[in-house]
């Protein structure tokens, strides 16, 4: 028998069946820590990092996971400009952005974004995947996107993490 309430498991103590008490923990702001970890995205397909690194930024990799709290952990992206579009997108897909006045939608090719504003291009996939309103914002803050190699944040002490899911396989010809 398995009972909610304290005053009810008191009542059945009495009662011949084994009584086992549930208590509902619920995650509170002071009880989170936050960790960093390193992304390296040389070879990785975008769609496929941005749902890795959105699942850490919102915390759904931990067990204290709530959707109305920010659990997530910091997520350092580093190497953006060898991200990897499939299916032939960089030529076909654009980035739209509008300044609100009439007349004024401008479209950018992927292509060009991923030669010009890599970071641009990543943070844009993660930030897609984030929930929308303060708590997404506040969640988005956590995401570092680097061009290169390097990141100034040597002294946080992030943990390099893979996503294997993510890479490009290299396709063998000859088979």
């Amino acid at each position: 028998m398995i009972l909610t309430c304290v005053s009810c498991a008191k009542r059945a103590v009495k009662d011949k069946y084994s009584v086992r008490i549930m208590k509902t923990v619920a995650t509170k702001q002071s009880d989170i820590t936050r960790q960093w970890f390193v992304v390296d995205a040389s070879d990785m397909v975008l769609g496929r990092l941005a749902t890795e690194v959105a699942r850490i930024l919102k915390g759904k990799h931990k067990t204290s996971y709530v959707p109305y709290l920010d659990c997530g952990d910091h997520v350092i992206v580093v190497n953006a400009s060898k991200v990897v579009l499939t299916s032939n997108k960089a030529e076909r897909k654009y980035a739209y952005r509008h300044s609100g006045y009439p007349g004024s939608l401008r479209a950018t090719l992927y292509k060009d974004l991923l030669e010009t504003k890599p970071e641009f291009v990543v943070e844009k996939a993660i930030k897609g995947m984030l929930p929308k309103g303060p708590l997404g914002r506040k969640m988005a803050k956590k995401l570092k996107v680097y061009e290169g190699g390097k990141h100034p944040h040597e002294a946080q002490g992030a943990v390099p993490i893979d996503f294997a899911g993510a890479r490009k396989v290299q396709e063998i010809s000859g088979v």
